[in-house]
């Protein structure tokens, strides 16, 4: 990670830490591309099937999926904490939707109400840790847990099916089924148009410095006058909430609640982001970084399914690229502390 300029409190400068972090994401952006390139023209080169439309609409439909976990957990990083709990939380927001559906209640209430309980469970989170200055990784970690039960206690542990109750509620349906033009997945638009403002609101919100300024130094940042724990208090919920988007998504896509729904998810979350150059040690990244990120786990693991790769030769191929991601930042934080001595 590459150091900054401090002011006499120990802060970095704004204008510094603008420079250089443009600078870092970038660079870092620029050879996701390449890399992505390359994979591309040789996978079309390789296998006949990888082109076909068929194909690339699979991994375009997962990757805009799992794509919307993976802003709010840039975001949650980028202030220096974590979220382990997406993947509950996604299935606890399709629970809760899909139960009110059945009981008859009007399909975008419910789907208000399950973003409001994930809201809620990421408050508490929040809470939990600037209040009682819990981890966020024992207190994230809990609520993968927590989530998680209580889906199981609300389904007993039987899947949902909606397929009936979806067939009369044809514009709901169209977020999760539909297609714009007769090709492109309304799931796809949901995802572009969420990337998009998120990725201006990185760059350009003073709201987003403060999380920067966060994520950088929480004691510098304290003493700039940024009321960390409002901050910290905000990314949670954020995250939170971005998981309970996808399960709704999720639950109109598939018309019905796999209790297993999102298990992982938290893994491909954090192996995106910071593949595509946020930091594990909070104030770096950037939404088009985490996304190229997942497109690059997103195309390994389409390519081993073309070559017909056993499961576990997937999992380990996929671990060690994470594992190289985060190899990679420590090696950036080292060098950075080497200058700075």
């Amino acid at each position: 990670m590459d150091t900054v300029k401090l002011t006499e409190t120990g802060a970095a400068k704004p204008s510094e830490i603008k420079k250089k972090k443009w600078k870092i994401l970038e660079m870092r952006e620029l050879n996701l591309m390449l890399i992505l390139l390359v994979i591309i023209i040789g996978l079309s080169l390789t296998n006949e099937y990888f082109a076909t439309w068929t194909n690339l609409r699979v991994v375009i439909g997962s990757f805009s999926l799992d794509g919307i976990a993976v802003i709010g957990m840039t975001v949650i990083l980028i202030s220096g904490g974590i979220d382990l709990s997406i993947g509950s939380v996604m299935c606890l927001s399709m629970t809760i939707c899909a139960l009110l559906i059945r009981a008859s209640v009007n399909p975008w209430l419910s789907a208000l109400l399950a973003l409001f309980g994930c809201a809620v469970a990421g408050l508490i989170m929040g809470l939990l840790i600037t209040k009682i200055h819990l981890s966020h990784f024992i207190v994230t970690l809990c609520f993968l847990g927590i989530a998680r039960g209580i889906v199981y206690a609300l389904t007993t542990g039987t899947p949902i099916s909606l397929v009936g109750a979806l067939k009369d509620l044809p514009a709901f349906r169209f977020i999760g089924q539909g297609q714009v033009g007769g090709i492109i997945p309304m799931t796809v638009i949901i995802f572009l148009a969420l990337a998009v403002a998120s990725e201006i609101f990185v760059r350009k919100s003073s709201l987003m410095r403060l999380v920067f300024y966060t994520g950088s130094s929480e004691k510098a940042a304290a003493f700039s006058g940024i009321n960390v724990d409002r901050v910290k208090l905000a990314t949670c919920v954020t995250c939170s909430l971005f998981a309970g988007i996808e399960g709704i998504i999720y639950v109109n896509k598939f018309s019905g609640v796999p209790v297993s729904a999102g298990t992982g998810l938290e893994m491909t979350a954090i192996a995106s982001a910071v593949i595509g150059g946020v930091s594990m040690n909070g104030g770096r990244g950037s939404v088009l970084g985490a996304i190229l990120g997942l497109a690059l786990m997103a195309l390994v693991q389409n390519a081993l399914t073309l070559f017909t790769a056993p499961p576990f030769w997937q999992d380990l191929i996929r671990y060690l690229i994470v594992l190289g991601a985060v190899l990679l930042d420590a090696l950036q934080k080292n060098r950075a502390i080497r200058r700075m001595a």
